[in-house]
Order: structure tokens, then sequence, then C-alpha cells
């Protein structure tokens, strides 16, 4: 109850362990210990045809629990990694990254305020097979066990040989594993719940989880020269140039938006960020008349709302992931923490530093399911987005796009810019790449835009 008072902490629960090993009794018992109506369970088995076409961490994403809610998860983000490696579907270096990939992930929940509750519930091949026996003896009981629990149970050595490893690397000071021997139903039972019991009350003596500080980012350089400065805002395109250089670069994207590979195994992510009347509507607009209408959706994103924020920052952005064959195009990301986020105080420093990382996480997530991430920074100088704002005031149909917040932001200039170049450093990768656009010119910035998604799909392609 003094979890639920609090309605700040979402607690997960992971009941892992060997087959036959009481996973889902355990659960049970606990619904009857605890009030089910704040408890969600979730039984992860074979992904869906839409899960297998995002990463894998998506459906677990998707699944977390909000501040004050509990989540049970039997059948975790575990399971895949282990069983694939014994069946000899993955090698030794795909196991590493994926469970490299997990305790980033778990530590990204506990700095993200949530409780994690690790349990490993263990029977000996001996222990596992009598179970087995004894529940196919009783006709109640005999459909728990499966024609794929007894194949499990040929490999229990290579099972637990993967297990060990798989725990005694995500065994991390913020999310340890609790191994509990299973052998006896009532001990197993008490130990499981006094597990859970015992790290609820610690979680809940203090108010907040202790962020971990991060060094702080680097000065500035002596010579006042960043990645924005050095851009040439004075390139340009004709009227004439324009009408010929856009539609065929339109025509390239379209093309590459329908070929065959795209539509098997491939998505795209478009990430829009920039300078407030930068002109990122119009360049998106240039992008989606190139694309078929039923392939693409645009995500505007703006403050989280109630629902978002008692999720994980990024859970938002997750489950708008694109299925294969298909389009999202985000108006401004989840790069609001490093920037507006850490310019305005919204996120305190630990909080906006970490995101450097979990952003990269993020990314490199995507490409490896397939997703071709593209992300442009549309750049323009003080004085034209000067210009801009008196054009929206003095236009009746234009005057909505100029708020009070963006005459705001103008007296920030240089914390912005100084917050995108640290950016632009911390997350342009190989798979990843920040696009800096020159914008002065909306006509070079659309023109550049297009070729450079194209570009980057043909390349994937």
């Amino acid at each position: 109850m003094r979890a639920l008072e609090r309605a700040d902490i979402p607690i997960l629960l992971l009941s892992g362990g060997v087959d036959g090993g009481g996973k889902g009794e355990v659960v049970n018992l606990l619904l009857e210990w605890m009030d089910p109506r704040h408890i969600q369970v979730r039984a992860m088995g074979v992904p869906t045809d839409e899960e297998r076409e995002r990463p894998p961490m998506w459906r677990f994403w998707r699944a977390l629990p909000p501040r004050g809610k509990t989540g049970v998860f039997f059948g975790s983000w575990y399971t895949a990694p282990i069983v694939d490696r014994v069946y000899g579907r993955t090698r030794g270096a795909e196991l590493t990254r994926a469970l490299a990939e997990i305790t980033r992930f778990e530590r990204m929940l506990v700095d993200e305020g949530a409780l994690l509750v690790k349990v490993w519930m263990h029977l000996s091949k001996k222990a596992q097979g009598k179970r087995f026996r004894e529940l196919e003896s009783d006709p109640k009981t005999a459909w728990r066990v499966t024609r794929e629990d007894w194949a499990n149970q040929a490999r229990y050595d290579r099972f637990r040989e993967v297990s060990e490893r798989a725990l005694r690397d995500t065994n991390t000071a913020e999310a340890p594993w609790t191994v509990v021997e299973a052998t006896d139903r009532r001990y197993r039972n008490l130990t499981v719940g006094h597990t859970l019991l015992t790290a609820m009350n610690k979680r809940l003596e203090r108010r907040r989880t202790p962020t971990v500080r991060a060094a702080p980012p680097p000065p500035p350089p002596i010579d006042a020269r960043n990645v924005l400065v050095d851009l040439d805002l004075t390139r340009s395109l004709t009227d004439a140039q324009y009408a010929k250089k856009l539609p065929r670069a339109q025509g390239r994207l379209n093309a590459a938006s329908r070929h065959k590979r795209f539509h098997d195994g491939r998505a795209c992510v478009v990430v829009f960020e920039g300078n407030d009347a930068a002109g990122k509507g119009g360049a998106i607009r240039r992008v989606t008349r190139a694309l078929d209408a039923r392939s693409y959706d645009v995500v505007p994103v703006a403050a989280p709302t109630e629902e978002e924020r008692a999720q994980p920052y990024l859970w938002r952005f997750w489950r708008s992931l694109p299925r294969h064959g298909r389009f999202t195009i985000f108006d401004r990301s989840w790069y609001g923490r490093v920037l507006v986020e850490r310019v305005e105080g919204f996120a305190a420093e630990p909080d906006w530093m970490r995101a450097y990382r979990e952003i990269v996480d993020f990314e490199e997530s995507m490409a490896r399911a397939g997703i071709v991430v593209v992300k442009f920074w549309l750049a323009i100088s003080s004085a034209e987005q000067l210009a801009r704002f008196k054009l929206r005031e003095k236009t009746p149909f234009k005057r909505f796009k100029i708020t009070e917040e963006d005459w705001r932001n103008r007296d920030k200039w240089s914390a912005y810019e100084r917050a995108v170049c640290d950016m632009v450093d911390r997350t342009s990768t190989d798979v990843a790449p920040w696009h800096l656009v020159e914008a002065n010119d909306k006509r070079w910035a659309r023109v550049k835009i297009v070729e450079t998604l194209a570009d980057a799909l043909e390349k994937a392609l």
C-alpha cells in the first residue's frame, strides 16, 4: 500500500528460471498477496509478426508499467538471447552484445526511478525431470509439460552454462539477481515474497533513486569555432535550379520507398530538429510529397502528456517506430532532453547527461533492426530568425506560428548553440550521423534534405 500511495515508483519483477521451477505458481501467489488491480502480468511468448518487424526490445518497452503500478514479466528480455544461444542460432559475440544492451536498459529503468527485482528459480537436472513427471502423472496438470520442455531438458547442461553467464554478466548493483532454490515449493514462495518485500521497503526509504553524476560537457573551444559557426549559411538555389533539382530528388526518394528490399526488411525514421523558424514544416512537406500517404506517419513532438510522464523518457518514441516498408517522421524528437530540457532546466544535469548514451543505444537498436535513421539539424542565423519572426507577426495566416516562448528562446541563443554542438558531438554515429543543413535559403535546405534522405535509402538498399 505504501508503494501505491507514493504513486511515483514503477515496480518490475522478472520471474525467470528453468522450466518447471514454478514461475507461474509464484506469480499466482503474489497476486493473492498483493492488490491485483495494480499489477500487470506480462507473459512474453513468441514474437508476433508485428513485433518481429521492430527492434527486439520494442515489445518490452510497450509493456512497461507506469509509475504507481507493478509489472510482472515471465518470458522477459532474457529469454530470447539465452534460448537462441543454446540452440546455436547466435554466436557468443551476439550474446555478449545482447547482454550489454540489457544491462544498459536496466540501468536506464533504475535511473528513471523504477524498482527492478530479478528472481531466478533454479532446479537441478534431476529435480527438473522429477517435476515434469509429477506434472504429467496428474491429468489436471499434464498440459503444463510440453514437447518443448522435454527438448529443453535434454539440453539442460547447455542451458545452465548459458544462463549462468547471462546472470553473471547482468548481476549489477542497480539490478542484482536473486537465485532461489525451487525444489521445495514453500521455501521458494517465501523466498521470492521476502525478496520482493525487502526490495520495496528499501526503495520506499528514499524519495528518489539517486542518479549517478556524469562528467560535465567539455568547455567551449577558446577560438569560439564550432560545427554551426563553420556552416556556410549563404548557400542558395535560384528558382530555376530549385524547380529542376527538387522533382529529381523526390523521384529518387519515391523509387527507393517502393523498392522491394525496403518492404522486405527495412523501415525509415527521419528526425527533424533545428532552430525555431528554420523551416522544418516546409521541409517535411517536401519529403511527404514524394511518398505514398499510406506509407508514413508524421509525429509532432510537444510537451509530454500525463501518460507519457508516467513512463521512462524514451517510451513515447519507442512506441512510434515503423513496421517494414514504412516511414516515421519526427517533427522534433527525443533530442528535446539534451536541448530544451537542458537549457530551460526541465531536466537535472545528470539526467540529460546520461541521455546521450541512452539515445545512442536507442538509435543503434533501430539500425540493427533494419531501420534507416536519418537526422537533420536545420540551421539559420540569428538575423534570419529575427526576420522570419517579424514576418510571421505581420502575416495573419502565419501568426499562430510565433509565440512568447519563441522570443524567450532567442534570448538564450548562445546556450542553445552550445547544447546543439554537444548533441552533434556526442550522438553523431556511423549508423545515425547528423546532417547539418544550411537553411537560410529554404530552397537549398529542402533540396539538400530530400537528396540526403534518398542517398541514405539507396545506400541501405
